[in-house]
């Protein structure tokens, strides 16, 4: 797909994998970007892409991965910072996307995987699996940049802008339920200070 503003709808948009979008993600970061991950599944996918100091693997704190990035994303305005989250842990925090247009930081990306289950506990349904559209919603509360991925190039190319333009951005992707391709190491104060060293680097 060649153009990179298709304007697919959550209907429109392809079937993905999550555990192949997330390393496209972390085979285009160069430049020490910032990774927060939010649970369960979405953090196994990124440790299974390779560890880096700059990615942290949130343990229990649901709904949170996109505030912390957003912190981040304030703390050290030179690094790019991607938040990736699942549509089940988004929900839980709608108001990050009216936080986040307001503070319009130009190094932020959030990046969510959207199933329409609460996968890791059973698969039950969200609200996105019915009623409920987040790119609809996030434009809705001001994030302008915000787009259904169309397709595997699509997102490529959505990445590609955040790591080069000005955001914040808000990339969703509709995903299959396929398991991760591993699972985080669960030692929470080893995430933690591997994180910290890792932002000491300079970006």
């Amino acid at each position: 797909m060649s153009n990179i503003e298709p304007n697919v709808t959550r209907d429109g948009a392809a079937l993905l994998n999550r555990t192949a979008l997330t390393r496209r993600l972390v085979a285009k970061l160069k430049s020490e970007e910032a990774v927060v991950a939010g649970i369960g599944h979405t953090n196994f996918d990124l440790w299974a892409s390779g560890q880096r100091p700059q990615n942290f693997y949130m343990l229990g704190s649901m709904g949170l991965a996109t505030p912390i990035a957003l912190g981040v994303a304030i703390a050290q305005p030179q690094r790019k910072v991607f938040a990736l989250d699942g549509d089940g842990s988004i929900l839980m925090q709608l108001g990050s996307f009216g936080t986040v247009a307001s503070v319009a930081p130009k190094n932020l990306a959030i990046i969510i995987w959207d199933n329409g289950a609460y996968h890791i506990t059973g698969a039950q349904k969200t609200l996105t699996s019915s009623t409920v559209d987040l790119v609809e919603m996030a434009k809705g509360a001001g994030l302008k940049q915000a787009q259904w991925a169309a397709d595997e190039e699509h997102f490529d190319a959505l990445v590609g802008r955040a790591l080069t333009e000005d955001g914040p951005w808000l990339i969703v992707a509709k995903i299959d339920q396929t398991k991760p391709a591993g699972v985080t190491e669960r030692d929470p104060v080893k995430i933690r200070l591997n994180f910290m060293n890792g932002l000491k680097a300079s970006a």
